[in-house]
């Protein structure tokens, strides 16, 4: 290495700082880059937080672990089950229902149930479990 002197000029440029200050300029042009490009601009609709006052289209099944059906917390038959479901249907052609059956319930009551529903066509058709604790 060469030692110089106070008043003698350089003869090299140190690029080292000017190389860092380029990578530095590089990666966040390319942060903000990313960063503002993250799809199409849309104005969404907005939401309210009014409730509302539509009635829920979705019918309940339950079978209870004494093998009793109630439809919508109603106690039913399974006569009375096809003819409401019948007339629901009637006016609602894609009638969402789901099934809620104890754990001790009979398969087989459930599967009534199942092959009442597939007899009036009904195919939106939900089975609730619970859910897993982890």
């Amino acid at each position: 290495m060469k030692v110089q002197e106070e008043n003698e000029l350089y003869d090299e440029i140190n690029v080292v700082p000017m190389l860092d200050l380029a990578y530095v300029l590089l990666v966040i042009f390319i942060i903000m880059t990313t960063a503002s490009v993250q799809g199409i601009k849309v104005n969404l609709p907005k939401a309210s937080n009014t409730p509302s006052l539509a009635k829920p289209q979705t019918k309940a099944i339950t079978i209870n672990e004494s093998g009793q059906i109630f439809l919508d917390a109603y106690p039913v038959t399974m006569d009375e089950l096809r003819t409401r479901l019948s007339q629901l249907k009637a006016a609602n052609p894609e009638l969402p229902v789901v099934i809620k059956g104890d754990t001790v319930v009979q398969y087989g009551k459930v599967m009534d149930v199942l092959e009442l529903l597939g007899q009036l066509d009904i195919t939106q058709l939900g089975l609730v479990t619970q859910r897993l604790v982890k």
